[in-house]
């Protein structure tokens, strides 16, 4: 017996690690873009995106704007309802914060010279962390945001899993020299409850009696979203056009009149059915994910290789340059390193994206949190953005390719120049886009095509020509047409032409066909030259025998003899 409850102890522990670890992989989908921490009165900005409030407010008043009147933040004595009476009445919430005071005590916030009555208005703009743009917030700046509720209860359910109940919440109204754990909590009331004070404050029979209990919190929210121009009024419809949550009376609006406006159970649900596909792709394609994941380590792997044999090469041909290239040496390695670190981040970056497409970790984990919100407004607001990241997800699923090169070939080092230019040295690098030569370059049954490089560039070792024919184009000519959407898209190549002129036959008659041109050498291909459009000419019309045509003469039309 003692075995066996050991045993499910055992496995109670483990289940409880486990969800642990895959609440903690979505952490950084919580953090505040602003303050790196986890989000605390999280808004959503006009880009979709989400940001503290107080973080918000601190970085309009450095920008220069006047401080917001800011609520109590959920953890502050005016908001925690332990350190206040069940009778009497709260205290007036401060209009502002201590951190964004000593923001203002820095020196922020002011014009010096100016008088702001002087001042023609100017739209809010706000530096959006995530999407490095200035979003305008309108005349009411933070006022006109709304509160991300679901990401409050998703962000309140990740610390009560994290703490795994370490963190007792208190009731409020509990007399006597120990208070009880708090058991319920009340969302009209804003309070917690042990059993005993929520039946004392919430009578059968009276109208606290339907009050909706909930699990107890330090954070409460309000129960519903309401309009911020329209006071009390629910948002109860979802502009598709504009892609905002409207009232009744926005709704009616001259500004919505054509658009597409749809009730926001409809909303909400096609955006769930959307999520829900998208997700199960991606968890039908795990397999794929952990394949790319794979070869995204392997490049790094290789990509260290690589790395590290340039290196040597690079100290190698220092050493034998001598002091000469001592000064020289040291700027080649930190553009190395720095390429290495680029790619390094760009590789990790990349991994750690597949990683987060993972079943139960990272984006995966906080959307299926997500498609637990219940109320729907809370839910479309803040899943739009959550839809855009998966389906970017699903086209880089698709399409995948590596976002840095491991090969490190252009770092390899040409140690045969002479003394007199190791001021200019630096590593070889691809050739230059080549130029079509327009005076040599014709069409016929065949194409000749004749290019040149560039004088300031790098020798090739051989060229790319590359061409494809396009159907539905007209008034072709150099470097121009109009292009058909259903055009081909694949390239046919000459691969590795010695010279600076190559022959296309095999062509059909009465055809467009586009060509480009690539320089090769150690570092790799080059760019590609500008595209070029020739016309073949028509196939000459065939020569057709006609059989003989005999006439009937009547005798009085013949002559004698």
């Amino acid at each position: 017996m003692a075995e066996a409850e050991l045993q499910a102890f055992t496995s109670m522990m483990d289940a409880l690690v486990q969800i642990s670890s895959n609440m903690k992989s979505m952490e950084r989908e919580l953090h505040c873009p602003v303050c790196s921490e986890m989000v605390r009165q999280p808004i959503i900005l006009p880009c979709q995106h989400s940001v503290c409030l107080l973080c918000a407010a601190e970085v309009l008043v450095q920008r220069g704007y006047p401080p917001p009147d800011l609520p109590p933040e959920p953890n502050s004595p005016a908001a925690s309802p332990n350190t206040r009476s069940p009778r009497g009445a709260r205290r007036p919430p401060p209009k502002t914060n201590d951190r964004l005071d000593r923001v203002l005590r820095a020196g922020y916030g002011t014009y010096p010279g100016r008088r702001r009555k002087d001042m023609a208005p100017c739209p809010m703009l706000f530096p959006c962390s995530s999407c490095h743009t200035d979003v305008e917030l309108g005349e009411r700046g933070l006022a006109d945001c709304l509160r991300n509720l679901t990401l409050e209860r998703i962000v309140e359910r990740y610390r009560h899993t994290v703490s795994l109940g370490s963190m007792a919440i208190m009731c409020g109204f509990c007399k006597g020299p120990q208070s009880l754990e708090a058991t319920k909590g009340c969302a009209d009331c804003r309070s917690n409850f042990c059993n005993e004070c929520f039946k004392l404050y919430h009578p059968w029979g009276t109208l606290r009696s339907q009050h909706e209990h909930i699990q107890p919190t330090n954070n409460f929210r309000p129960k519903v979203l309401t309009c911020l121009e329209h006071e009390q009024e629910k948002l109860l419809w979802y502009c598709r056009s504009c892609q905002r949550l409207l009232c009744p009376l926005c709704k009616l609006r001259r500004v919505h009149h054509g658009h597409k406006v749809a009730p926001i159970a409809q909303a909400c649900q096609a955006l769930k059915d959307k999520i829900t596909k998208e997700i199960n792709y991606i968890l039908a394609n795990q397999d794929t994910v952990q394949a790319q994941i794979t070869q995204l380590e392997c490049a790094i792997t290789q990509m260290e290789l690589n790395s590290a044999v340039a290196k040597e090469q690079l100290s190698q041909c220092v050493r034998e340059l001598g002091a000469a290239l001592a000064e020289r040496q040291g700027a080649l390695t930190l553009a190395l390193e720095g390429t290495h670190l680029r790619r390094g981040e760009a590789l990790s970056a990349q991994v750690a994206e597949r990683r987060g497409l993972l079943e139960n970790a990272g984006l995966m984990a906080y959307t299926l949190e997500l498609l637990k919100e219940t109320d729907q407004p809370c839910f479309v607001q803040a899943a739009r953005i959550t839809h855009n990241r998966l389906v970017k997800a699903i086209e880089n699923l698709q399409c995948f390719s590596l976002s840095a090169d491991p090969s490190f070939r252009h770092f390899h080092m040409d140690a045969t120049r002479e003394l007199q230019v190791i001021s200019s040295m630096d590593y070889i690098k691809a050739p230059l886009a080549p130029v079509i030569d327009t005076q040599r370059t014709l069409a016929y049954d065949q194409l000749f095509l004749c290019w040149r490089l560039p004088q300031d560039s790098t020798p090739a070792w051989h060229f790319s020509v590359e061409f494809q024919q396009r159907m539905g184009l007209t008034e072709a000519g150099w470097g121009g047409g109009v292009r058909s959407p259903n055009a081909p898209v694949a390239w046919q190549r000459l691969e590795e032409v010695g010279g600076t002129s190559a022959v296309i036959d095999r062509l059909e008659m009465d055809s467009v066909y586009v060509l480009r041109v690539r320089g090769c050498n150690k570092a790799g291909f080059g760019e590609y030259s500008e595209e070029v459009y020739l016309h073949t000419p028509p196939a000459p019309a065939p020569f057709i025998l006609c059989p003989p045509v005999y006439f009937t003469m009547p005798p009085s039309t013949l002559s004698p003899g």
